[in-house]
């Protein structure tokens, strides 16, 4: 019998703490949240691993330490509204919902977005809300937010996802290369968004319209 509090708490020490992620919120967020729940019944035993894992329909799920420093890099303190581009499996939702008021997350894959739903409902993460869509559109009727969190890979940043975050809002998202990215911070400002570099990374590529093509 797998005792996965115990998996869960020496995963935020050996993995995210040991590699410079200090934020306590986000710490506390990772040490709370099953991460094996949100994963296909076969590979829960994997769930506590340094590694992204698959989902199904060529999607994953991020690495630990991933989901950590991008949430970190959003800066939360419990008031604002965020947009997550990519639903996924739905745990980076619940790590952002222990984190802000209000989740609003967008999966272009139907399939993905249902179990997210049930996983989210089961586990008690009611300030989340899916919308199956491409992700690249955002999600305008509910803009601006005061964060957004992209978890796949763009070629460039999306041109309506900077119109929807709120002055001096966050935006974290890989963009590069089809198989390798950069992962970049960008807040936005009265002169225009101002863009930080941080760490190499490789995420499954962000589809739609103003992303990669199929």
């Amino acid at each position: 019998m797998i005792n996965y509090e115990k998996e869960r708490s020496r995963m935020v020490e050996e993995q995210i703490i040991a590699r410079g992620v200090k934020d306590e919120r986000v710490l506390a967020a990772m040490r709370k949240v099953p991460r094996h729940e949100f994963l296909p019944e076969g590979i829960r035993g994997m769930a506590y691993q340094d590694s992204a894992l698959p989902l199904g329909e060529a999607q994953t799920m991020s690495q630990p330490y991933m989901v950590a420093l991008m949430t970190e890099q959003l800066e939360l303190k419990g008031h604002e509204r965020v947009l997550e581009i990519g639903t996924g499996s739905g745990y980076q939702a619940a790590v952002l919902s222990e984190l802000c008021e209000k989740v609003y997350t967008v999966e272009r894959i139907k399939m993905l977005a249902d179990r997210a739903r049930q996983s989210l409902d089961r586990l008690g993460y009611r300030s989340v809300a899916i919308k199956v869509y491409d992700g690249t559109y955002g999600w305008k009727e509910m803009a601006p937010f005061d964060a957004i969190l992209v978890t796949a890979g763009a070629p460039d940043v999306p041109v309506p996802l900077v119109e929807q975050l709120k002055e001096g809002g966050r935006m974290v998202i890989p963009v590069g290369e089809r198989f390798g990215q950069t992962l970049l911070k960008i807040v936005k400002t009265p002169a225009g968004p101002a863009t930080e570099r941080s760490i190499p990374c490789v995420f499954v590529p962000l589809i739609g319209n103003h992303g990669w093509k199929e």
